[in-house]
C-alpha cells in the first residue's frame, strides 16, 4: 500500500480529532479527542518509518513514546475531571471559569 493513504488518514483522522476538542463542551470527549489526535501522529510516525530504502524504526520508538506520553496525559486528566467534579458537580468545559477574574 502506498504511504500516501497512511498519510490521509492520519490527517483525517487528526482533523476530527482536533474538530473535537475546539466543538465540544464534555471533557471526557474532549480527552477522547486529544487521544485520536495522538494516534494519528502515531500512524504518521509508523508510516514515514516505513519509507525509503531501508525498514527504520525509529518511527516505531517515538510512536512508543508518544503513547507513554498519552498514556500520562490521560492519568493526569482524569484526576483533574475527577477533582473538578468534586468541586463544582459538573464536567462542563465552560463551567470551569476558575482563572477568569470576578
Amino acid at each position: 500500500m502506498p504511504v500516501t493513504l497512511f498519510l490521509a488518514l492520519g490527517a483525517i483522522l487528526f482533523c476530527i480529532g482536533l474538530y473535537g476538542v475546539l466543538t465540544r463542551r464534555h471533557i471526557v470527549v474532549v480527552l477522547v479527542c486529544i487521544e485520536l489526535m495522538l494516534n494519528s501522529v502515531n500512524i504518521n510516525l509508523v508510516a514515514f518509518s516505513s519509507v525509503g530504502p531501508v525498514a527504520n524504526v525509529t518511527g516505531q520508538v517515538f510512536s512508543l513514546f508518544v503513547i507513554t506520553i498519552a498514556a500520562a496525559e490521560v492519568a493526569v486528566g482524569l484526576a483533574i475531571l475527577i477533582a473538578l467534579y468534586r468541586n463544582r458537580a459538573s464536567i462542563d468545559v465552560i463551567k470551569h471559569d476558575l482563572l477568569r477574574s470576578s
